[in-house]
C-alpha cells in the first residue's frame, strides 16, 4: 500500500521476503540523511543509504525530531463533513441537572488517598451486588506524601471525576490524615445530594456509615431515566494503544472520520497523548480556529518537550517494542498515524491535565500517552465514552464505556473477547462509508446502554499523572 503521492516508501499488506506484514519498504533508492517520506509527512531520516526494494525500519532509519523548534500560525481551516445523513441521530442518555448527558448510571465511590482504596473496593462489590447497581470504584495509590504540583493534580483529576455524568451517584471515602482532605475536596464542588463525602477516622464503624451513604445515593437515582438526546450531546475520548503499522492506515482513520462527522454537529471529540504529537504538531496547529489555540498549542507542545529534558530523557524515543515489531520505527511515523483520529476537525480548543471540557468540536487535551493515565484523563475531562484503537491487542478498559478498535482483521479473529469492532475490514474490501456508518451504530448502541467488552471486568482502576517527590 501507497499510503501517498509524496511518500517514497510503501507499508507491506503481506510478508515479503525477510520483510514482516506491515512494515516500509522502499519505492527507490533514498540517500544517506534524505527524508523518509509516509502519510506525505517526513518521519525520520536515512541513517545510510538505502536501495529500492529494501526494508526500512530501525536499522537504517532514525527520528529526527528536534528539542526546540519555533512555530508560526498559519491556519488552514478546512475540514471534512460527513454529518448531511445523520442532523436528527439521537441516543437514549441520563440528562442531568446542569444540563451534561451521561450514557451510564452508575454510583462511583471514590477513594480521597490510597489508605482506603481497599476498603472501597470491598464495601462497592457488597454493595453491587446488594443493591444490583453499577458500582464503580476509582482506586489508586495517591492522595497523600505528596506535595505541590503532584498534590493539585490528584486533588484536580478526582473533582472532574466526581462530575462526570455517567456518575449518577458519588461517595468519597477519606481516611482523615491526608493530605488530600475530605473537606478541601467538598469546598471546590456544589452543593447537591448526589455527592457525598465520609472520613473514616471520625466514625466508629466506617462499615455501617459508608452503607448508609450509598444506600441514601441508591435511592436518589432510582428514577433517573434515558431520555433521547441529540448527537451533540455526546462526548468521546480518542485514545490508540499498542499500535501498530495498521493503526493509522485503518482504525485511526475511522476515528477520524467519525470525528469529521460529529465535531460539525457539535459534538465533543477529544484527542490526548502529547508526545504522540510531537513531529505531527504543525498539523494540528494549521487547524486551531484561532491565534489563542494555536499559542496554547505551542504551549503544550513545548511544555512537554521541557517535561523529557527534565528528566534527561530523549524527546524521540516513544516508540515502544510492540510498536517497533508492528512496524512503527520513529515518533514522527507514531504520531503522523495518532494524529489521524483527529480526522481533520478544526481545533476548538486545548485544556490542561484534570481541566473538563469547555467547547464542542476537536479539544487537544494534555496527557501522556499511557494507557491508563491518558484515557483517565479523558475520562475525568468529560468523555463518556473512549473509543481505543490497537493493532497488538488489550483487554483495557478505564471507568467509561472503552470500545476498543482492531487495526487488522487477524487480532480480531484471535481475541474476540477483547476486541469490540474490526477496523482490518478496510483492508478486505469494505468501503470506508460503509465502515462508518457501522461504527456509529455500535457508538450509538453503546451510549444507550450496550456494554462494552471491557465493561465486563470487575475492575476499572484511574491512573494518576505523577511527576515530582513523594514524601
Amino acid at each position: 500500500m501507497i499510503i501517498h503521492e509524496k511518500d517514497n516508501v510503501e507499508v507491506l499488506l503481506q510478508v515479503e521476503g525477510n520483510i514482516p506484514v506491515g512494515h516500509k519498504r522502499a519505492l527507490r533508492d533514498i540517500s544517506e540523511g534524505e527524508q523518509i517520506i509516509k502519510y506525505g509527512h517526513p518521519i525520520g531520516r536515512a541513517k545510510c543509504d538505502i536501495k529500492a526494494g529494501e526494508w526500512v525500519h530501525s536499522h537504517n532509519l532514525r527520528s529526527d525530531i528536534p528539542l526546540h523548534d519555533e512555530y508560526e500560525y498559519a491556519p488552514l481551516l478546512d475540514s471534512e463533513s460527513h454529518n448531511h445523513a445523520y442532523p436528527k441521530a439521537t441516543f437514549m442518555g441520563y440528562v442531568r441537572e446542569n444540563g451534561e448527558v451521561g450514557v451510564r448510571n452508575e454510583l462511583w465511590i471514590i477513594p480521597t488517598v490510597g489508605c482506603v482504596a481497599s476498603l472501597s473496593e470491598e464495601v462497592g462489590r457488597a454493595f453491587a451486588i446488594e443493591s444490583n447497581l453499577v458500582v464503580r470504584v476509582l482506586s489508586h495509590t495517591y492522595g497523600c506524601s505528596q506535595l505541590g504540583d503532584d498534590h493539585q493534580r490528584t486533588a484536580s483529576l478526582l473533582l472532574a471525576l466526581a462530575q462526570h455524568p455517567n456518575a449518577g451517584g458519588v461517595l468519597f471515602i477519606g481516611l482523615g490524615c491526608e493530605n488530600n482532605q475530605v473537606s478541601a475536596l467538598k469546598e471546590q464542588l456544589p452543593p447537591t445530594q448526589r455527592i457525598r463525602y465520609i472520613e473514616t477516622q471520625k466514625v466508629d464503624d466506617e462499615q455501617e456509615a459508608i452503607h448508609q451513604q450509598l444506600c441514601e445515593l441508591a435511592d436518589n437515582m432510582k428514577d433517573d431515566k434515558r431520555t433521547a438526546c441529540p448527537l451533540s450531546k455526546l462526548r468521546i475520548g480518542l485514545k490508540c494503544g499498542g499500535s501498530d503499522a495498521f493503526s493509522g492506515l485503518t482504525a485511526n482513520p475511522l476515528l477520524g472520520k467519525l470525528t469529521d462527522l460529529l465535531a460539525p454537529l457539535g459534538a465533543y471529540m477529544v484527542l490526548t497523548e502529547v508526545p504522540e504529537m510531537f513531529g505531527a504538531e504543525r498539523l494540528l496547529m494549521s487547524r486551531c480556529v484561532n491565534k489563542k489555540n494555536f499559542d496554547k498549542l505551542v504551549d503544550l507542545i513545548n511544555d512537554f518537550k521541557q517535561y523529557f529534558v527534565n528528566h534527561n530523557q530523549p524527546v524521540g524515543e516513544n516508540p515502544s517494542p510492540g510498536n517497533h515489531d508492528g512496524g512503527i520505527t520513529t515518533l514522527e511515523e507514531k504520531s503522523l498515524g495518532c494524529i489521524q483520529k483527529g480526522g481533520s476537525a478544526i481545533v476548538t480548543d486545548v485544556i490542561r491535565y484534570a481541566q473538563r471540557l469547555r467547547q464542542p468540536g476537536l479539544t487537544l487535551l494534555e496527557a501522556p500517552g499511557n494507557d491508563l493515565v491518558a484515557a483517565t484523563a479523558l475520562a475525568a475531562a468529560g468523555c463518556q465514552i473512549v473509543l481505543f484503537t490497537t493493532g497488538r491487542g488489550t483487554p483495557f478498559s478505564t471507568c467509561v464505556p472503552t470500545l476498543k478498535v482492531s487495526t487488522n482483521t487477524n487480532l480480531y479473529q484471535r481475541k474476540p473477547h477483547w476486541m469490540d469492532f474490526n477496523a482490518g475490514d478496510l483492508l478486505d474490501g469494505i468501503t470506508m462509508p460503509q465502515l462508518l456508518d457501522q461504527f456509529l451504530a455500535l457508538v450509538i448502541a453503546t451510549a444507550n446502554g450496550q456494554p462494552a467488552k471491557g465493561e465486563r471486568l470487575s475492575s476499572h482502576p484511574i491512573a494518576i499523572w505523577k511527576d515530582g517527590v513523594t514524601l
